[in-house]
């Protein structure tokens, strides 16, 4: 009797505590969407980049390339808290300063690599590193290289000794929509916020061409063509439109105090609608005029700008369209033939934009370009001269210092030698577009970050450590 009394209270407490379940959830169900974060609230995966300690700094006697279109000889470069104070041929030195003496060598801002995949297709290149394409679909715009970006991929530190300080490190080319890029301070790190550049704009990856065409047309689906990538840009920035549509009204509803619910997040749309507002950079992967031309004419339709075009290698024949356009083109001067879209590169390519009024970056897209972008960008600097296009070294400095810096939206804040940028500089054991000149040091927001006479700023990550690497 007693153990009948006792579950018939078991039971009825459950009943009681399901009755309230119910109730709850039909009083308190909650929305179908969390609503978009408000427009103060804090950034996902911010920066957490902090300069390093650096001592204020002068380095004279140099020839300088300040990146502005000016050469100054026995001149200048003044650094202090982390920025350029002064560049000049005059410039007076206070109490304490650090003085490097530049006689006889080359100064010029840090190099910067607008088209790097450094850290997502890492060294060493095996199938483990292999995270810059997410290769199962050609729209994935709502992926970010940063999250596959391994701060102790080894080549980061052989880029340093190449002079560069900064890249725009993208997604690869497999996808009509490849996902976000991430710019970074080239530091070592442990975790990519550590490298994450603060305050750059997203940008994002898009590839039309060989690459989408042929890996998803051989698999049976589209797009198969270049019309079908065509149309599957046109039917995705639809989509993008009447999202951003959505979001923007939900947001007018909020800011009267009005109710509603919040249109489910959506990430691939919502870095879409990004690019729309203009607060996305397009950086698109096309080889061809024709095709460039047509991605121009996609813009237009859907209120959006390119930003510019990667490898581009036909884009000399459409000069004076892009200069119109006020769209850049990262290119390189060597790489040739090894597709049929890459058939008609040359090496004048760069110095013939240059003429037309074009912002040209030098990039490299690969492991070991990114060590020597100033010898690349020689080469391009030499076929120009050969094609009677003399494009001075004070203006062919610009391919891999601010035209990429302006391309990565960034040039407000580096990618020249102007007083209040970031001191992010490099001394050359010669000028820097011969072949033997050497990165002797580098300084990242004026801090000491490789010093070829140091040993101690000889940095391995930790991946190096235990391996050899020849003799001491």
């Amino acid at each position: 009797m007693a153990r009948r009394r006792a579950r018939a209270a078991l039971l009825g407490t459950a009943f009681a505590i399901l009755a309230g379940c119910s109730a709850s959830a039909a009083t308190d169900r909650p929305a179908a969407a969390p609503p978009p974060p408000a427009a103060d609230a804090p950034r996902p995966f911010a920066s957490t980049y902090t300069p390093r300690p650096a001592a204020d700094t002068a380095i004279v006697g140099a020839s300088i390339l300040t990146g502005t279109g000016e050469r100054i000889d026995r001149g200048t470069v003044l650094m202090a808290s982390g920025k350029i104070v002064a560049v000049g041929a005059n410039v007076d030195l206070p109490a304490g300063v650090r003085v490097v003496d530049g006689t006889g060598k080359w100064v010029t801002p840090g190099i910067i690599d607008a088209h790097s995949h450094l850290g997502v297709f890492a060294a060493p290149g095996v199938q483990g590193h292999a995270d810059g394409n997410e290769n199962i679909d050609p729209y994935t715009a709502h992926v970010w290289a940063e999250h596959s970006l391994w701060p102790q991929d080894p080549v980061f530190t052989k880029a340093r000794a190449g002079g560069v300080t900064s890249l725009l490190i993208l997604p690869g080319s497999a996808n009509l929509f490849g996902g976000r890029g991430v710019s970074v301070k080239n530091v070592p790190a442990v975790t990519v916020q550590q490298m994450k550049f603060p305050g750059a704009p997203y940008t994002l990856k898009m590839a039309c061409g060989e690459n989408p065409k042929g890996r998803y047309g051989s698999r049976g689906r589209a797009p198969a063509t270049r019309m079908g990538e065509v149309a599957g840009f046109r039917r995705a920035w639809i989509d993008a439109a009447e999202y951003g549509r959505k979001v923007d009204a939900y947001e007018k509803k909020r800011a009267r105090g009005e109710g509603g619910e919040a249109p489910k997040r959506d990430l691939g749309l919502e870095t879409l609608a990004g690019v729309l507002k203009g607060d996305i950079l397009v950086q698109n992967h096309c080889y061809r005029a024709d095709e460039m031309a047509v991605m121009l004419d996609v813009g237009h339709e859907f209120g959006y700008k390119t930003r510019a075009f990667h490898h581009a290698v036909e884009a000399y024949k459409i000069a004076d369209l892009l200069a119109k356009e006020d769209v850049c083109v990262a290119t390189w001067a060597t790489r040739w033939g090894f597709k049929m879209e890459a058939y008609d590169a040359i090496e004048e390519n760069a110095a013939i934009l240059t003429k037309a009024g074009v912002c040209v970056a030098i990039h490299s897209d690969e492991q070991r370009l990114v060590q020597r972008l100033n010898v690349e960008s020689a080469v391009a600097l030499a076929a120009g001269r050969r094609a009677g296009i003399d494009i001075p070294q004070e203006e062919a400095i610009k391919w891999i210092t601010l035209n990429p810096a302006k391309m990565m939206g960034i040039a407000d804040r580096t990618g020249s030698l102007e007083a209040g940028k970031m001191a992010d500089v490099v001394l050359w054991s010669k000028n820097p577009f011969s072949v033997y000149a050497i990165a002797e040091k580098v300084f990242i927001d004026g801090a000491l970050i490789l010093d070829t006479s140091d040993p101690a700023t000889r940095y391995r990550s930790d991946f190096e450590i235990g391996q050899a690497v020849g003799e001491e």
